[in-house]
């Protein structure tokens, strides 16, 4: 083989594992597949301190952490603080909720308010025992 011809199927080479990586990285935007921690089921709500709807959703959010600890996570991220975590998730809208199972596998989200009784329904469409602890 000549040179030139080398030199073509490396450069073709590059350009194919960097359209992979592009692709990969992409999808996993797309989906909102960031990389989430295994453990208790969890549910993500992206928004941001200031937006209307987000703050409608904080007492809820903080109640459901507190109520449920032990049996499911919340986490509340705030996009507007931390731009990348909305690519991360594939967040189109805010406030954005992602049901996560215990394995960190999304089941559900909701682009939205989302009221205490819908995100408590959600759980039990999933099977999630969201029973709470007797003190």
């Amino acid at each position: 083989m000549n040179k030139f011809v080398k030199t073509v199927i490396v450069l073709g080479l590059i350009v194919a594992v960097g359209a992979v990586v592009a692709l990969k990285n992409k999808d996993a935007a797309a989906t909102g597949s960031a990389k989430v921690p295994r453990g208790l089921p969890r549910l993500v709500d992206l928004g941001a301190d200031k937006c209307i709807p987000c703050k409608a959703m904080a007492p809820i959010l903080e109640n459901l952490k507190k109520e449920y600890a032990g049996i499911f996570n919340v986490e509340f991220i705030d996009v507007w603080k931390n731009p990348d975590a909305g690519g991360e998730y594939g967040v189109k809208i805010i406030p954005t909720q992602i049901f996560f199972d215990s394995e960190g596998k999304e089941l559900f989200r909701h682009e939205g308010f989302f009221s205490r009784e819908d995100i408590l329904a959600k759980w039990k469409e999933f099977d999630i025992a969201i029973e709470k602890k007797r003190g």
